[in-house]
């Protein structure tokens, strides 16, 4: 058994990024190779330095949606409803977390001007089942507020901060960060280098950001995640496996849509469902040849995950590499690229 504090490390609170790097791309890139063992230091603005022609980049194309709603309790005070995925297709029924649990249990609801929402019943993680008297994206725009992580303590200067270029799939309740490096001109460079672009959609929800909180790693249960993977990009990672190209993940969600679509054939086929696929290492990797990545919390799902693709001791010796140059960390940190 693995323990999880075997995935901890030192961070100074001061490298944990507040704002985005301005241009985005301008963010400091840690490369890892795998084959020499080697660090490198660059900048996220040259990534297609390490791409060649005929490989593949898969990049996420969820949104965050504004998530956090606040209203009034029937009996008085102010609640919170965080929305994590729908359960129906007319969007009136969600699985969220609540706050004030105590207040906020079954038959009870909360207003929201001329909107209502009441509680329907506990679900599995502290949750709840939520049900809105009406639902459109316009009301949610309206009401909600784009959740950011705990670590963030600076509102964001634009709400287009915590969306990636790709962002048009509502859905998420945090952003794919890996993608938030991007500019159209780094796009423009890569493709100019004969390197195809395709995307997948994986709502990042719980199972992304919740914590390991058992002692041991196999004894967490990650939250199921909504992914899609759409033929065109199912037949572009074909093509770029049979003719020896390279597939570029660009971040965790992608690694989790792509391994969890190839679980059981090895093929990545057009897919759509729900993963609670858990990356550990002694993972068997059937898709994904780099990633893109930033750097995660300690002892996290995230942090495990790009040790299974590189080695704990390597991704170790790299953030404390990341730590020694002041690197920025999070959310809104520099990027790392694992080939």
């Amino acid at each position: 058994m693995t323990k999880v504090t075997d995935y901890d490390y030192h961070l100074p609170p001061e490298l944990i990024a507040q704002h985005p790097t301005d241009p985005r791309d301008s963010a400091r890139l840690l490369v890892l190779d795998r084959k020499t063992h080697t660090l490198g230091h660059d900048t996220f603005f040259h990534l297609d330095g390490y791409l060649k022609a005929g490989d593949l980049l898969i990049v996420n194309n969820t949104k965050v949606i504004a998530a956090r709603i606040f209203g009034k309790l029937a009996g008085g005070g102010k609640g919170e409803v965080f929305l994590l995925r729908p359960l129906d297709g007319d969007l009136l029924t969600w699985e969220a977390l609540v706050r004030p649990g105590r207040k906020l249990q079954p038959t009870s609801t909360l207003a929201l001007g001329d909107n209502q929402i009441e509680i329907l019943e506990r679900t599995a993680f502290g949750g709840r089942l939520v049900r809105f008297r009406f639902f459109d994206w316009e009301m949610l725009d309206k009401t909600g507020e784009i959740p950011l992580p705990p670590y963030i303590k600076s509102p964001l200067r634009q709400p287009s901060d915590y969306q990636t270029i790709f962002a048009k799939q509502r859905g998420a309740v945090a952003a794919p960060t890996a993608g938030l490096h991007f500019t159209p001109e780094v796009i423009k460079r890569i493709v100019a280098k004969g390197v195809s672009l395709a995307e997948i959609t994986l709502h990042a929800g719980l199972g992304t950001f919740r914590p390991i909180r058992t002692e041991e790693i196999e004894d967490h249960r990650m939250h199921e995640e909504a992914y899609s993977i759409p033929p065109e990009t199912a037949e572009a990672i074909r093509a770029v496996k049979g003719r020896g190209g390279r597939v570029f993940a660009c971040g965790t969600t992608v690694v989790r849509a792509l391994e969890s679509a190839a679980r059981g054939s090895g093929a990545v086929c057009p897919s759509a469902g729900m993963t609670d696929l858990f990356i550990r290492p002694g993972f068997s990797w059937q898709v994904c040849d780099a990633i893109i990545t930033n750097f995660h919390l300690p002892k996290s799902t995230l942090l495990l995950l790009v040790s299974a693709f590189a080695s704990h001791d390597f991704i170790l010796q790299a953030y404390r590499v990341a730590v020694e140059e002041r690197y920025r960390f999070f959310s809104f940190g520099d990027a790392m690229l694992i080939l």
